[in-house]
């Protein structure tokens, strides 16, 4: 391994240590040579100490942390192709997939209020979302956010989820467009995949189809981001175009007799059925690591990131309706539940319009999220966290092509291999678990502010936290234990309830928006914690076991790597910014002297 930081004399006697930027691999001094390793796993613990309660500052992510990538990212985007891209991003294999599974084995025609559930969940998130991205405009979302308020440890945890999210809804929409492509051509979606009777039940059938569709999607995404938009919002409104196809065909095929038994799994199938269709909501987080890509933040993104949302659930409750009404539960197809539906009401032709309109619609959100997920590496290699070649921006199309190509690549893995069920379930985990993180995180942004809050107040501020934490999570697991009886909610649903009075109350915000801020703080973001916690209750066991199997091997990759390597780059950060204000003092008493003189 290459010595990674060079000194250059700046002055006085100070040699400030230089980092390695985008194109090293492993630039740090702990990985220059083994022994040079041997000395940094030695101090695990301490390092681990550090990175716990260190915070970055919103100046390094936007200044000093972007500068990694070595050439800017183009600001082409407006509120128009940032709203094209929301609606790009989630209209996809959600819909036109889980919408059939769902209602035939989970919740029923009731399939709509859970759609309505998620909504809610996901507009939450979009509110918390959208004051962030204003605030911090930079490519790293989710995982930038959460640096500055909750931390460095924090945000590595939510950056591997943040890949897995992204990585496994690629390959679950890849493997959708696989069966929508199959319909299309009026073959059954096992006939296009291979299979491997060697490999367990949900990893047997390999996709060939969903490994070439997210290779060209790849090669796409690296060329131009504002060419991305443009095929983006052509395909969109194309695809627009089909579901209002579908609700107008599908209403004159409505029998309201399929309705009757409206809810027949209860409520419990409501909320297991919201925990998996939140999945088809996922996809606008990708529209806010398009920050430093807009022209302007402060007004492009409230519009973009909301006004897609709104229309994305509205579209969502009445595509549900109509699938309910064309057809008994009991007879949708879980593959491809609307062109299956119009041909069994007679409407054959029918059929080849909705799996046309269905592919478009997922190679949109495959499009999308190609953008996004390499925008997140970027900025997660921008931190060293991961190594810093993959933050490099290529010079002549201003975006990030190894950090597209690595992501892409993996996700083709998956999707070559692994079932729609198992990936649908782990994306949910995924994605509430990071909402849930922004939410806190967003907590702590307004009442927090270092060296201005008062102790006891920081102190009230983590006690109300950490009730609304608790709260929620005791009636999320009392609801997943199936436990009959109301007494428990009684207490619990209260005690959120107080806990987030007691922050309005007796807690002042200690920060002001300075451009566009979330609407009812401390009330929405409490109530998007609860929300995704709930839902997070509704997933099945196994899913969790495989999450906390990822959550693992994130914390050895940690301990091993990204620990030592974030901690040289904060650390010759901090030695650098030390050396600037010894040198700019200096300069400054150098000018002074002079000006003292000049004025005796």
């Amino acid at each position: 391994m290459a010595e990674a930081e060079a000194e250059a004399d700046v002055g006085g006697g100070v040699r400030r240590r230089q980092r390695g930027c985008a194109g090293e691999f492993f630039p740090e001094a702990s990985f220059s040579s083994w022994a040079a390793y041997g000395r940094a796993l030695r101090s695990t613990g301490p390092r681990l100490a550090d990175r716990l309660t260190s915070r970055s500052l919103e100046a390094t992510e936007l200044h000093e942390v972007r500068a990694r990538s070595g050439a800017d990212m183009k600001r082409d985007l407006t509120w128009w192709d940032l709203a094209w891209f929301g609606v790009g991003a989630v209209i996809g294999a959600g819909i036109f997939v889980l919408t059939g599974q769902e209602a035939k084995e989970v919740v029923g025609p009731a399939v709509v209020i859970s759609y309505v559930v998620s909504g809610v969940s996901a507009m939450l998130s979009v509110f918390c979302y959208t004051e962030f991205a204003v605030e911090i405009p930079v490519a790293g979302g989710s995982f930038a956010y959460l640096r500055v308020e909750l931390g460095d440890f924090m945000a590595f945890v939510a950056a591997g989820n943040i890949l897995l999210e992204y990585c496994i809804g690629s390959a679950a929409v890849a493997r959708a467009w696989t069966s929508y492509f199959a319909t299309l051509l009026n073959h059954q979606p096992a006939q296009f995949r291979i299979h491997a009777s060697s490999l367990a039940a949900d990893y047997s059938e390999l996709d060939p189809i969903a490994v070439v569709v997210i290779t060209l999607i790849c090669a796409f995404a690296v060329v131009s981001t504002k060419g991305s938009s443009r095929f983006n919002y052509v395909l969109s409104i194309v695809h627009i175009a089909v579901i209002l196809f579908i609700i107008v065909a599908g209403l004159t095929k409505a029998d309201t007799a399929n309705m009757r038994d409206f809810m027949p799994y209860g409520p419990r199938g409501i909320f297991a059925a919201s925990a998996v269709l939140f999945f088809a909501y996922i996809g606008f987080d990708a529209v806010s690591t398009m920050a430093e890509e807009t022209k302007d933040p402060a007004r492009d993104i409230p519009i973009g990131l909301v006004g897609s949302m709104a229309i994305t659930t509205a579209l969502y409750c009445v595509l549900a309706v109509v699938l309910c009404l064309m057809q008994p539960y009991g007879d949708i197809d879980k593959d491809a539940p609307f062109s299956v539906a119009f041909a069994a009401r007679g409407m054959d032709w029918a059929k080849y319009i909705v799996a046309f309109g269905a592919l478009k619609g997922m190679t949109t959100v495959l499009l999308v999220s190609a953008v996004g997920q390499a925008r997140y590496l970027t900025h997660i290699a921008r931190t060293h966290m991961m190594p810093p070649w993959l933050a490099e921006v290529h010079p002549r199309t201003g975006t990030p092509v190894n950090a597209t190509v690595v992501m892409l690549f993996a996700t083709a893995v998956i999707a070559f291999f692994t079932d729609l069920a198992i990936l649908s379930n782990l994306l949910s985990i995924s994605t509430l678990f990071i909402f849930m993180l922004v939410a806190v995180a967003l907590l702590v942004r307004r009442y927090y502010v270092a060296g201005e809050t008062t102790d006891a107040n920081r102190n009230k501020l983590v006690a109300c936290v950490a009730a609304i934490l608790a709260s929620s999570v005791a009636t999320a697991t009392y609801w997943g234990l199936d436990a009959k009886g109301w007494v428990p909610y009684a207490v619990t649903v209260p005690a959120w309830f107080a806990s987030t009075v007691c922050l309005w109350a007796l807690v002042p915000q200690a920060r002001t928006p300075k451009v566009w801020g979330a609407p009812l703080v401390p009330w929405l973001p409490s109530a998007s914690i609860a929300i995704n916690i709930f839902l997070l209750g509704s997933i099945d066991a196994k899913s969790f076991e495989r999450f906390g199997m990822w959550t693992a091997a994130l914390l050895v990759y940690y301990l091993f790597v990204g620990l030592h390597a974030s901690y040289d780059t904060a650390k010759a950060l901090d030695a650098e910014t030390a050396a600037r204000r010894v040198e700019d003092g200096g300069a400054s008493q150098m000018q002074m002297a002079p000006s003292f003189s000049n004025g005796k």
